[in-house]
């Protein structure tokens, strides 16, 4: 067992209560690690930390310090991928391969934001009255609390803590109590890269935890990741301190295949946008709107591919879906492959001897075909690799389908048709549309939500934003009294 504690100031510390959480391998189902469950108090104090180093340190640090540090912060986070993918991989059940990447990635993210930690600009604005000089400061908005999920916890730290700290922000992070170690583990290399101390804090626990960080008033910014009843409840708590909170939320995105696309890129990209991290991903394209034309050879195609894929551990070469995170969310996908399947038609065979993986949560990825739109299992999100897919005639339904959802966070096109592929990608309702492409992200490209999906964006330039604010300054060049009076 290893013993994991969190980092609040200049302490390593285990939780003042004294309580802990177990991590549980979800493919061994041993129990390999413990994490503190923070107190209120534990939450007070780090959230002082990250107030007192923004006051007296982090704020006063230039661009090129910061840029500095993330550069540094991201040589170690590449020279430690495996063990941060591995360490992940124990936790929340992904391949290793996969977990690997998305610490490189999170990489390149430190390095994307250390890139602009030195080009904040402020600008200078004419004004009406003569003899004034007048300008804006973009300046940090101090404390930033930044709350991840379960399904790939370092992926979407860096979409959060890269800007914050390129802006000039302290920060308090609390990581999901289902997958903690590798944030944790994180912590070491940023002290390891020299940061300050308080300007990284973790705590770590329950729901308790979270509910402490986002109703202090020294909070200057929220930043969560995860379902959207906790980002309703997130965003009540913040009104009460009216804190700005950004909030990228669930998703049930469509991803349409029109009978003039590449259909066998087609086929394999939405395999790889529902059953890529066994479907557990926000993105997930789990409503495949397919043409009338090529439907059944699209169905069938996805079908054998489905059947097809490896289950088993998550650190061998060659297998291609581990099992999911946790027992809860195990629990609610089997549950609602149960209830779909009163309706809607399997085009997968199923029937696998999952016992034969050993104790790991497994899930059968599934196929349903002739799936209604209007139907649960097409309007809720299940984050697992469950595919519904449903057939259309034109792109005007089609586009009409797609937009008929509570969720708008990604999208997916397939056509070569060039206009048709600007047409619809400019009519669906989503933060992202990929074209001829699907669950590509890079740190140049900006992604959020609309709708209940969320909203704010992360990553690309428009994310910095979130975590500055402007300050206007009015100077009197004149020596001249005010005569308002």
């Amino acid at each position: 067992m290893k013993h994991f504690k969190m980092t609040i100031g200049s302490r390593q510390t285990a939780s003042s209560s004294g309580e802990t959480l177990v991590a549980t391998n979800p493919y061994t189902g041993e129990d390999f690690a413990t994490i503190p469950n923070a107190s209120a108090e534990d939450v007070t104090e780090a959230i002082g930390e990250a107030k007192k180093a923004f006051d007296t340190v982090w704020s006063l640090t230039n661009g090129y310090e910061r840029s500095r540090l993330m550069n540094k912060l991201a040589d170690i986070l590449d020279a430690n991928a495996t063990e941060l993918g591995e360490l992940e991989s124990a936790d929340n059940g992904k391949l290793v391969a996969e977990t690997t990447n998305q610490a490189r990635f999170s990489a390149r993210m430190y390095r994307f934001y250390a890139g602009q930690a030195d080009k904040i600009f402020g600008s200078v604005i004419p004004l009406d009255r003569p003899g004034f000089f007048d300008y804006t400061r973009r300046v940090p908005v101090g404390v930033a609390v930044l709350i991840t999920a379960w399904n790939s916890p370092m992926q979407l730290l860096s979409n959060k803590l890269a800007p914050a700290l390129a802006a000039g922000n302290t920060v308090v992070v609390k990581p999901s109590e289902h997958a903690s170690t590798s944030t944790l583990k994180f912590a070491e290399y940023v002290r390891q890269a020299g940061f300050p101390e308080g300007v990284f804090n973790v705590v770590t626990g329950g729901p308790h935890v979270g509910e402490a960080l986002t109703t202090d008033r020294r909070v200057g910014r929220i930043s969560f990741t995860g379902s959207v009843q906790v980002g309703q409840a997130i965003q009540r708590a913040a009104a009460s301190t009216l804190i700005p909170v950004t909030l990228e939320l669930g998703g049930k995105s469509p991803n349409i295949i029109f009978d003039d696309a590449d259909i066998d890129a087609a086929v394999k990209g939405a395999a790889a946008g529902i059953f890529g991290a066994g479907g557990q991903s926000c993105i997930a394209g789990s409503r495949l709107l397919v043409q009338r034309g090529v439907y059944e050879r699209v169905v069938a195609e996805l079908a054998e591919l489905a059947d097809g894929i490896r289950l088993g551990n998550p650190a061998e070469v060659g297998v291609q879906m581990g099992p999911v995170a946790n027992r809860p969310q195990h629990e609610r996908i089997t549950s609602m492959v149960k209830d779909a399947s009163r309706d809607a038609v399997m085009a997968t065979k199923g029937g696998r001897d999952l016992s034969a993986l050993g104790n790991g949560l497994f899930v059968e990825p599934v196929v349903f075909r002739d799936v209604s739109n209007d139907s649960d299992i097409a309007r809720h999100e299940v984050f697992g690799p469950v595919l519904s897919v449903i057939p259309f005639e034109t792109e005007e339904e089609a586009i009409a389908m797609a937009n008929d959802s509570d969720f708008g966070l990604a999208s997916g096109v397939w056509t070569q048709n060039l206009g048709r592929a600007h047409r619809v990608a400019d009519r669906i309702e989503a933060g992202t549309v990929w074209v001829n492409t699907y669950r590509v992200s890079q740190a140049q490209a900006p992604f959020g939500g609309v709708k209940q999906s969320g909203y704010g964006r992360e990553r690309g330039v428009e994310a910095i934003d979130d975590y500055l604010t402007t300050k206007n300054i009015m100077i009197n060049l004149t020596n001249e009294p005010d005569k308002s009076f």
